[in-house]
């Protein structure tokens, strides 16, 4: 006759399981009581969605990032792989001063290179310190120059406290950022590149006979997150910027200055699980990021510029990815807000004078394809099109940006000076997509002013960014070159 509760067996195993949550419990309850007696620690806990702050401990105090400094390297490879400056198959080389930094690296020997996709998986898994040099040489022409470049995309992205020396993190005293500023730049990773944003997610890649591990072991363990960097120093402590999304709702959160990697992880967990149930399931009020494709406000130039004394003109030498995303928006305010977008400054056009503020001002370039180094001769454009532009006469309804789709994802599929040719992209586009783009509306965005006016060629009226994404990768399938973002 069978026992009531089974066999013994059966017992230890339930006992075994109730302990092993207790404990899960209890290192929960340490960390976050650690977390508020540790005088370094910092956190913050966003909705991506709305901008609201669900949690903020310490969260505008400077600290030291570490390696949460390889995540605007990423932005800034990022940005240049979408300008077309450089593709996931171009060469980084690395030279001697790249390959002589200190662990942990891949081990690169001088003279040697590595794909661009190497070195984004490197960054993404081991926070390999000579990769991040050796992008940094490859994109700034060199160290000293791609800090400038970092520190002015942190002051454009609204991150007012950070200050960059150096693309990995080592040591370095004028180093610093905050808590927010680096949710801010997590936000601005997942809505400005969501056509790269899962590298963030791998485990692991391969690297000759190596399989290199993720250094973030939230992945596969705490439900939802997707990333996305740690990052360590002595100085700094244990530092951890995490997204999370799950059911319809998603956050970003930040943990800087804790005392060990497993008391990090443990408040990590708690802060995941404890707020992203709390975080808003309906959309937000678009993006949460300020993005700006040719200009800078001319008060945050100023700013910048008297601040930091540190961003002049960008250097010449290097593939130098496009300055897109620019003006300083406050989404966060000091307290927390259900409406970030409101928050958000007025944009305005570069004037002729911010030249001689030393900030970046972008130079007027011919139409490119975001995903390719090439440019479009607006002569071979026009001729290349004019079949597809008979084809489509639906397209003749194309919008200006004044009557564009509101909210929503956008598919680009490029940029061009003259709007005429921005146009015959689109119809273009919409002849070889066919039912990929039957639903979608097309229309051309006009950024800059004078000589500086370029005219966006896009697709709007995707719900979702899977449908952006989707709708995007099958129109590379047909030789159309494109990528989704947030409207």
């Amino acid at each position: 006759m069978h026992k009531v509760f089974g066999s013994s067996n059966f017992a230890a195993a339930v006992r075994r399981l109730v302990l092993a949550a207790f404990a899960v419990f209890v290192t929960l309850v340490a960390a976050v009581g650690t977390a508020q007696a540790n005088p370094k620690y910092a956190g913050i806990v966003i909705d991506a969605k709305t901008g609201k702050v669900l949690y903020s401990e310490n969260a505008d105090s400077l600290r030291y990032p570490a390696s949460l400094t390889k995540m605007m390297t990423l932005y800034m490879v990022f940005e240049a792989l979408e300008a077309g400056r450089i593709s996931l198959s171009s060469k980084i080389p690395f030279s001697a001063n790249a390959a002589k930094e200190p662990p942990s690296k891949l081990g690169v020997g001088t003279g040697r290179s590595i794909t661009v996709e190497q070195a984004i998986l490197a960054l993404v898994t081991r926070s390999a310190n000579d990769v991040a040099t050796a992008v940094a040489e490859h994109l700034g022409g060199s160290e000293k120059r791609f800090a400038q470049m970092m520190t002015a995309k942190a002051r454009s992205l609204g991150m007012t406290k950070t200050t960059y020396r150096n693309a990995h993190g080592l040591p370095n005293t004028a180093q610093m950022t905050t808590a927010r500023d680096q949710a801010r730049l997590g936000i601005a990773l997942r809505q400005h590149f969501p056509q790269y944003y899962d590298y963030f997610s791998t485990r692991s890649f391969r690297f000759g006979k190596q399989t290199i591990g993720n250094h973030n072991r939230l992945l596969g363990q705490v439900r939802g997150v997707d990333g996305i960097k740690t990052g360590f120093t002595r100085a700094a402590g244990y530092n951890l910027a995490t997204s999370a999304e799950a059911g319809g709702r998603s956050i970003v959160a930040v943990v800087l200055g804790a005392t060990s990697g497993a008391r990090r992880n443990a408040q990590m967990t708690n802060l995941v699980q404890r707020y992203l149930p709390a975080a808003s399931s309906t959309r937000g009020n678009g993006n949460l990021i300020a993005k700006n494709d040719t200009s800078v406000a001319p008060s945050s130039a100023a700013a910048t510029a008297s601040v930091s004394g540190d961003v002049p003109s960008l250097p010449q030498t290097g593939p130098l990815p496009d300055p897109r995303y620019t003006g300083v928006a406050q989404a966060y305010a000091a307290q927390p807000t259900s409406n970030a977008a409101a928050a958000l400054e007025t944009l305005r056009p570069v004037a002729p004078a911010a030249a001689a503020s030393g900030v970046p001002v972008p130079q007027p370039a011919p139409a490119y394809m975001p995903d390719s180094g090439a440019s479009i001769a607006p002569a071979a454009t026009t001729q290349s099109v004019a079949a597809a532009s008979a084809a489509a006469p639906n397209v003749d309804a194309m919008t200006t940006a004044s009557t564009a789709p509101s909210g929503g994802w956008v598919v680009q599929i490029g940029t061009s000076p003259d709007k005429d040719l921005a146009m015959d992209l689109l119809r273009d586009a919409q002849e070889k997509g066919g039912k990929v783009l039957r639903s979608a509306t097309p229309f051309t965005v006009a950024f800059g002013e004078g000589a500086n006016q370029v005219y966006r060629a896009r697709f709007g009226g995707f719900d979702e960014q899977r449908d952006a994404v989707n709708a995007c990768n099958a129109l590379k399938k047909k030789g159309i070159r494109c990528w989704a973002a947030a409207q």
